[in-house]
């Protein structure tokens, strides 16, 4: 009876004592290097790596505290994505319920994987917390404007969602999306697979936008990038269609005609050798390590089955059998 006395003392010592240790942490202000902090969280972060941001940025001291008041209020899976901007003073429950709520100070805009530089001038335009600035400049101008050193702007942005303040211009936000795809892409290059026929990370973009549009299952790419180099290494055209659409501009009425192939443009895949001249979308992180880190394959041709998954072949016999039996369903050959 002794023992369970202390053991009971002990534990409502320890109870109480935990719970003012929780009520002085909960009321008391947090101080910031700074007044304010902006704080970026991504979809799908754990609470863990939410309070290890927040003690990486100056707001918390250590995570465990606001993890246990967050698991308190049974509010683990409750903080919600979004740009915010917290001030100086506020105590972790005034932070707690801000995080929770939702309060987001900026707005956002997404840019898509596949989608052309037009698609990305248009969605600016269109967004009404964007201050317009560019809708008169030529792309030239944009990428002028921007300190690019580049002039052709297809594929040079990355495809990501971008918080920004209301009222920003177009040109600010293109400016990060520019920078962000120079940061990537450098890095991705540096860790390149050895022996790709690229002279630049540039023919290794172009490589990964044509990726990026061919591609209909995720887990496909390095194959897909793999036979392009394949094709490459041997002198073979690459004939892919998605470059003649490309290229075609506003004439494609959306079905692609055996004329439209044997129609001559820079971007002509199945008339011109090599890579066509400019990258032919905004290629995503995954598009540009597959073309960095292609998949080892002896296939040179391959044929869409229908359900955006492909049939790959070493030769041209084989390749003919796999159109006979999968463009019946619609498929596409390459």
């Amino acid at each position: 009876m002794r023992i369970l006395k202390i053991l009971f003392v002990l534990v409502t010592f320890s109870v109480i004592t935990f719970a003012a240790w929780m009520a002085y942490f909960v009321t008391t202000p947090l101080q910031f290097p700074t007044e304010t902090v902006e704080l970026d969280l991504r979809m799908g972060s754990s609470l863990r790596t939410i309070s290890d941001q927040l003690v990486a940025q100056g707001v918390l001291k250590e995570p465990w505290s606001f993890i246990l008041l967050v698991r308190a209020m049974k509010m683990a899976g409750g903080i919600k994505a979004g740009n915010y901007l917290l001030e100086s003073g506020q105590t972790p429950y005034e932070l707690f319920i801000t995080l929770s709520n939702g309060n987001v100070t900026q707005d956002s805009i997404t840019f898509i994987e596949g989608w052309t530089f037009a698609q990305m001038r248009q969605a600016l335009n269109q967004h009404e917390s964007v201050r317009h600035l560019t809708m008169a400049y030529t792309d030239e101008e944009i990428m002028r404007n921007i300190g690019a050193t580049e002039t052709v702007p297809e594929g040079m942005f990355f495809p990501d969602t971008y918080f920004f303040s209301k009222g920003m211009s177009d040109q600010d936000i293109l400016k990060r999306a520019y920078a962000a795809m120079q940061n990537r892409l450098k890095a991705a290059w540096e860790q390149r697979a050895p022996g790709l026929p690229y002279n630049s990370p540039y023919e290794a973009l172009i490589m990964a936008s044509i990726v990026e549009k061919e591609t209909g299952k995720a887990s496909e790419r390095p194959i897909i990038a793999g036979v392009f180099l394949n094709r490459l290494r041997i002198g073979m055209r690459l004939q892919t269609d998605p470059t003649v659409i490309y290229g075609m501009g506003e004439a494609f009425d959306g079905n692609l005609r055996k004329r439209d192939l044997q129609r001559d443009t820079p971007f002509n895949t199945y008339t011109r050798a090599g890579l066509p001249p400019t990258p032919i979308a905004m290629p995503g992180m995954a598009a540009i390590n597959a073309a960095l880190h292609p998949a080892k394959t002896d296939a040179l041709y391959f044929v869409g089955k229908g359900d955006g998954s492909h049939q790959f072949s070493r030769t041209l016999s084989e390749h003919n059998r796999a159109v006979v039996r999968y463009q019946l369903k619609g498929g596409n050959a390459r």
